[in-house]
């Protein structure tokens, strides 16, 4: 299985009185998911499964992709690192799941998939961690 996590590109400061889930993604913002999106499809299955948080500035993010998407709310922000790897079904699954999301969820899924160890991880905005679960003779 390869577990792709997308994080959202740069998004507009919150405004007084604004949801966070309704920030927008900036002009750079834009630019970034364009030249990730244009990346990643390049490389990524056609069965690829596209899981994208609510939030409006991950939603900006996954549409240059211009492939089919399901929003998933265990993908919003402040959920936790558990919510995101039910919502996928690591490890269980076999084929590429392409997540778009938030810090600090993200860096902590890598960070324990890596490592085994729940730590607030760095993820650039608009930046993607690719990871691969393999089994060799047996082996995980």
């Amino acid at each position: 299985m390869n577990l792709i996590l997308w994080r959202h590109a740069e998004a507009e400061i919150l405004r007084a009185g604004q949801d966070d889930t309704e920030r927008e993604l900036t002009a750079k913002g834009r630019r970034q998911a364009k030249r990730m999106a244009e990346w990643l499809d390049a490389r990524m299955p056609a069965s690829a499964r596209i899981l994208v948080s609510p939030a409006a500035r991950a939603q900006q993010t996954a549409g240059p992709l211009g492939r089919r998407f399901k929003t998933v709310a265990a993908l919003a922000p402040g959920r936790s690192a558990d919510d995101l790897l039910a919502a996928v079904g690591w490890p269980e699954l076999s084929d590429t799941v392409l997540v778009v999301g938030h810090q600090p969820t993200l860096g902590i899924v890598a960070a324990r998939l890596l490592c085994g160890a729940d730590q607030a991880w760095p993820v650039k905005k608009g930046a993607v961690w690719w990871l691969e679960r393999r089994e060799r003779e047996g082996l995980v």
